[in-house]
């Protein structure tokens, strides 16, 4: 043995043995100083004796593509950040392992049946605005298409927001939805990769409104002390999106990865949702007190998702009246 190999194993305790590692991909923002990826990372390695590793991938469409593209030889163990735009998708893909057993305790507005998605928490899509620069608020995506509002949103092909917002185009119009698409095309500055480039923006003043969630005011509200965002009530309806959790077939950290999905739905991951990543907790941890002041929208359907063929086709519909 190489005398610095040997010098290295007589200085572990005896009979020691290294730490497994559990690897999970996840969007970008779940993983900054200032989203949940700390303090879950922190909590879930006192109770595992292991360790956590979070890798950032983008946003939730890019996460899919890159497993997609890593196929068996993906370092993931656990995906986070997947949403119900892209269960069926995700589902078709056959590299995803059923769940260990059926969660408790979820209190989602829905009702969940899902053997292989496990939710950490959910939200609805909505317009925020700043009510200080805003006096007339739309009410629909044709009040929105018919004024002179300018507005940022994600690209469906690569952000979670940005899928659901097709979706909630398709849901609320129908056959419509190309008008309403052509209609707010020249509302738009501009189309970013994902939610934080988007959100940035409008803090900077580059836009009127920007494609986030109805909780984002509680945000400003609740750490800034700032009551000047709001979210628009819209009257067709808005996009449920639920956040979710699988673990990959490829993996040899099974029960590891069953362990880290059961610690999902404790109070010590959910209790950290609400003001870290600012959207509603899966099970009925408290939320903080100012998430009562944001609006309470009914859902524009009760359908999570659309079919591979007609998203498909949304997009399609999407990208090809947004380069006209």
């Amino acid at each position: 043995m190489n005398k610095f190999l040997l010098a290295a194993a007589l200085s572990l305790p005896f009979g020691s043995v290294a730490a497994e590692t559990l690897t999970v991909y996840t969007y970008d923002s779940f993983v900054s100083d200032w989203g949940p990826g700390p303090q879950i990372k922190a909590a879930f390695e006192a109770e595992c004796g292991c360790e956590l590793r979070f890798i950032g991938a983008g946003d939730g469409a890019a996460l899919l593509a890159r497993l997609w593209l890593e196929g068996a030889r993906t370092e993931a163990d656990v995906v986070l950040g997947l949403d119900n735009s892209l269960m069926t998708q995700a589902r078709g893909m056959g590299i995803f392992a059923p769940l260990a057993k059926a969660p408790n305790g979820l209190a989602l507005p829905i009702a969940w049946e899902d053997d292989t998605f496990l939710p950490f928490d959910w939200g609805y899509l909505a317009f925020v605005y700043d009510s200080t620069k805003l006096t007339e608020v739309p009410d629909s995506f044709q009040a929105l298409a018919d004024s002179s509002l300018s507005i940022v949103i994600q690209d469906p092909r690569s952000s979670t927001p940005g899928l659901g917002l097709v979706h909630w185009v398709k849901m609320a119009y129908g056959d419509g939805a190309e008008d309403i698409w052509r209609g707010l095309a020249d509302n738009i500055v501009t189309v970013t990769k994902g939610w934080s480039e988007a959100y940035g923006m409008f803090l900077e003043g580059e836009a009127d409104m920007v494609l986030s969630y109805t909780t984002s005011p509680a945000y400003h509200l609740i750490a800034e002390d700032d009551p000047s965002k709001s979210a628009a009530l819209f009257s067709e309806g808005h996009y449920l999106q639920v956040e979710v959790a699988a673990k990959l077939l490829s993996s040899d950290k099974q029960a590891l990865a069953d362990e880290f999905l059961a610690f999902i739905t404790t109070d010590a991951f959910q209790s950290v949702i609400p003001e870290t990543n600012w959207m509603y907790p899966a099970t009925a941890v408290a939320v903080p007190e100012g998430f009562g002041q944001m609006i309470t929208p009914a859902p524009v359907s009760n359908m999570l998702t659309l079919s591979d063929a007609d998203l498909e086709a949304s997009i399609e519909e999407w990208v090809r009246v947004l380069s006209e």
